[in-house]
């Protein structure tokens, strides 16, 4: 299993790299600087690419290495796959090598091993690097490649596939931190230190990637939360480790698309990757505790994520739902209110690109990497993190449904900050039970958690009232011309009424009422 840190810089910050302190107190022996030419092969369709697998035939100093690599997650910019690897005679694969390397469970070899995958396989695209490698050997004694590529990724090139006759390329300046020995908290170390000194930031797609998506021109998708499949023998502290390390796939795999600045989908994912991040935080809380600097960070974030999509859910959802007599009022505050989104998503995007972004991602990877937890554990705490995860996974989702049940006892006549309470509590109760639903019968999972997502939506819209009325009161004080101003202050005034008058409505009729007495009679699946 290949573990790799992968961190983009700017080029003209190449040379603040090369002469870092820490490469030079660190490495063993002088840098090895190699020109590099790669070529990736697949089907026409793309077969290998469909399986999250990436086969390369490499040029370096006139040998040929083929590298397969396939699976893995990529989480915090931590990249984890499998990869096998050996000396071929020339530019093409030796397949029947790559198949006696391969191990018998692997899904990547039935795949090579079928006909039309091997007569298919042709060069995508390739890539030409000057590669400079520091061998690095902490002070704790672990071993870490250091890789600094510059260069580019082309499609059309060297026969690589190009219907069009022309060459299509994007520049590669990165950094590869690649674990050899020793514990995988030590490359975070590296990185933090670097970061020091030089501007990065995380590296989601890998060279393969990034080639597919110059090769078949694909859009930057957001990226929802995958199921997590746990295991009863698994401990606590297992299962929180995959946890945490889900909820961070999903929040890095949003990373390109709120950087790109327009995207409403991937803020929106980023920042419910986010919220089950801090959600699972609060889970463990009393086994272990992230650090408060740590913790600030992440509520940082959070805000910047969270003041974007609050304007967009106004503009593109509670206004365009408006009909009737609020439809021009609506349309008038929606126009606005589509430039406040589009403003916060640049500050969004501003953010996911800092340095400090980088280092909180960093930092919680490293703390994680590290179980710096265990350092304050009492010895009961650590028997409790290595306890099999069934009995604290029924007792956690008790502790929520007692929680939830507690704050709806007056739900259909709360005011609205006690309806928010309730759709908070139904949050994260719904978060736990799906964290956990691996571990208990799908039959009694699909059906109690389905009762709360219905339950989440009413409170959710009401909840989308209360912030659109907050946000409706400022839309007039963010215009330049007082026109403007005393214009939208009174469509906002009439809007806020109306959408106060709606909901009060919906806080009445059957509709919360059936969603919550639905609820109540649902059966916890532990």
């Amino acid at each position: 299993m290949e573990i790799e840190l992968k961190l983009l810089l700017a080029p003209q910050d190449a040379p603040r790299l090369r002469t870092h302190p820490l490469l030079a107190q660190t490495t063993q022996g002088a840098p090895l600087v190699l020109q590099m030419h790669d070529i990736y092969v697949d089907t026409p369709d793309l077969q290998l690419c469909r399986h999250q697998a990436g086969l390369r035939v490499r040029q370096v100093d006139g040998r040929w290495l083929q590298t397969l690599k396939a699976g893995g997650s990529v989480s915090g910019g931590l990249h984890s796959r499998h990869e096998w690897e050996g000396e071929v005679p020339g530019p093409q694969p030796d397949l029947a090598a790559l198949d006696a390397a391969i191990g018998h469970k692997q899904p990547i070899r039935a795949l090579l091993r079928q006909d039309a995958i091997r007569d298919a396989l042709q060069p995508v695209f390739t890539t030409r690097m000057e590669r400079t490698v520091w061998q690095l050997r902490t002070p704790q004694g672990d071993e870490i490649e250091c890789v600094l590529d510059q260069g580019v990724i082309e499609r059309g090139a060297d026969g690589a596939d190009g219907a069009d006759g022309v060459v299509h390329s994007v520049p590669v300046s990165e950094i590869e931190l690649e674990l050899k020995q020793g514990q995988a908290a030590s490359l975070f170390d590296v990185a933090l230190a670097l970061l020091q000194d030089v501007p990065l930031q995380l590296g989601h797609m890998s060279k393969a990637e990034r080639g597919y998506r110059l090769a078949v021109s694909q859009p930057l998708r957001a990226v929802k939360a995958q199921p997590l499949a746990l295991d009863a023998a698994m401990s606590v502290e297992q299962v929180f480790l995959a946890i945490a390390g889900n909820c961070l796939e999903q929040v890095s795999g949003n990373q390109d698309g709120v950087a790109a600045g327009e995207d409403v989908e991937s803020v929106h994912q980023m920042r419910v990757g986010l919220r089950r991040l801090r959600s699972a935080l609060g889970m463990f809380k009393a086994l272990l505790a992230l650090p408060d600097a740590l913790k600030a960070e992440l509520d940082w974030l959070g805000g910047a994520l969270g003041e974007a999509r609050d304007w967009d859910v106004l503009a593109g959802n509670t206004l365009a739902q408006l009909d009737g007599e609020a439809a021009t009022d609506a349309a008038a505050l929606a126009e606005a209110a589509h430039a406040q989104a589009r403003l916060k998503h640049v500050q969004a995007a501003q953010a996911v690109t800092s340095a400090r972004y980088t280092a909180c991602m960093l930092g919680v990877q490293r703390w994680l990497q590290a179980r710096a937890w265990r350092d304050s554990c009492s010895a009961r705490q650590v028997r409790r993190l290595d306890a099999h995860v069934s009995p604290f996974a029924r007792a956690t989702l008790r502790k929520d449904q007692r929680r939830l049940m507690k704050r709806g006892k007056r739900l259909l006549h709360a005011t609205p900050q006690q309806r928010h309470r309730v759709r908070i509590a139904a949050k994260k109760t719904r978060y736990a039970t799906e964290f956990f639903a691996s571990l208990f019968a799908a039959r009694a999972v699909q059906p109690y958690v389905g009762r709360l997502s219905v339950l989440q939506d009413e409170l959710g819209w009401l909840n989308d009232v209360q912030v659109a009325d907050r946000l409706l009161q400022q839309l007039p004080e963010v215009q330049a011309d007082q026109s403007a101003q005393d214009g939208l202050r009174l469509h906002a005034a009439f809007v806020r009424g109306y959408l106060a008058a709606h909901a009060q409505a919906q806080g009445s009729d059957g509709s919360m009422r059936k969603a919550w007495r639905r609820f109540k009679a649902a059966r916890l699946p532990a």
